[in-house]
């Protein structure tokens, strides 16, 4: 008997299902769909598209599961509703837009990537440059990474603090901390403790508004600085890193947790927010596609926990423990003796 091609036909379609629903995004069809449910005709209009095309589109949401549709007339479904709208607390656009117009492109170049190793930005968009030259080209470019990123860790970041119990400590550096989901999280579930989003000077201009309009904003201080210059950490008992240590590579990681470590007191502890490979790297499909995909974007991969224990211990940590949260990212926490 031969095998199912199912597998292998999902897996055809699979990159037409994601770009249809960035196109739907890119234009703004669940946010019109939001406010009143509409015809194919009207979308068009709205968008200055072709009303054929565009119910094409639209039904193809329908069989994504995205939309409904009655008597000629498209409405979202919850799913959409949640995700799929830009302003939503919930909302994954940024992630999406980033996806479409970055990602998109620089996976095309995967068979390069995996022949000759290393991230493709030239290959892509004939650009040289450092990882963050590119995520922060442009004023656009740095709002569209950093909410990216902001949609997928409010899915992990409640999870990640809450994995291990964090209530001794009172100071929490968020490094690299973009828009402050891990701090924010980190503020909510431990009323005791204060925060400190540390990130590049034009992340912080660009977040600054969004994190003085969060919750937490009396308990969380916004500072400037490059976490490769060791000097510039600020002083705490609890850092973390969220989807930090997979951008970059052994050398670096190592560097980077030796800095932190020299900036926690004894008794200090560090939280890694990142997405855990099995132990034989089988599995699961959603880390071995991220490590794909930080071959094409930077210079880092995903790692197993046994690599992150290997990596905090070599830097001076003991009691590594890691927890998988069911979240997009899981969570691994160490301790400075």
């Amino acid at each position: 008997m031969i095998p199912d091609p199912g597998p292998v036909l999902t897996l055809i379609d699979a990159f037409r299902s994601s770009k249809a629903m960035f196109v739907a995004v890119s234009l703004g069809v669940f946010d019109s769909l939001e406010r009143e449910p509409g015809s194919a005709a009207k979308l068009a209009e709205e968008v200055q598209a072709q009303s054929e095309p565009m119910e094409r589109l639209l039904d193809a949401c329908v069989g994504l599961g995205l939309l409904s549709k009655q008597e000629g007339l498209y409405q979202n479904e919850p799913v959409a509703t949640t995700y799929l709208c830009r302003g939503t607390p919930t909302t994954l656009v940024g992630y999406i837009l980033y996806s479409d117009k970055v990602l998109f492109q620089l996976w095309s170049h995967l068979e390069n990537a995996i022949r000759q190793g290393g991230p493709q930005w030239k290959q892509a968009f004939g650009q040289d440059g450092g990882i963050f030259d590119h995520f922060f080209r442009t004023e656009e470019a740095t709002r569209t990474f950093l909410q990216g990123m902001h949609g997928f860790g409010t899915l992990s970041s409640p999870l990640v603090v809450s994995a291990f119990d964090l209530s001794r400590f009172k100071t929490f550096v968020d490094l690299g901390g973009a828009t402050g989901h891990l701090a924010i999280a980190a503020c909510e579930r431990y009323p005791g403790l204060t925060a400190i989003i540390f990130d590049l000077p034009q992340v912080i201009d660009a977040v600054r508004q969004q994190v003085s309009a969060s919750s937490m904003a009396s308990r969380i201080e916004l500072r400037k600085g490059d976490f490769f210059h060791p000097e510039e950490l600020p002083k705490a008992d609890l850092f973390g890193l969220g989807r930090i240590l997979h951008d970059w590579p052994d050398a670096k990681v190592n560097a980077l947790l030796k800095a932190i470590y020299e900036h926690l007191p004894s008794g200090g502890g560090i939280l890694l927010s990142e997405k855990l490979v099995n132990e034989d790297k089988t599995g699961p499909i959603s880390a071995q596609l991220q490590s794909l995909n930080m071959l094409v974007c930077t210079e880092g991969k995903e790692r197993t926990l046994g690599e992150f224990r290997a990596l905090l211990e070599a830097a001076g940590y003991v009691r590594v423990r890691g927890c998988v949260t069911g979240a997009p990212l899981d969570a691994v926490f160490a301790e400075k003796p």
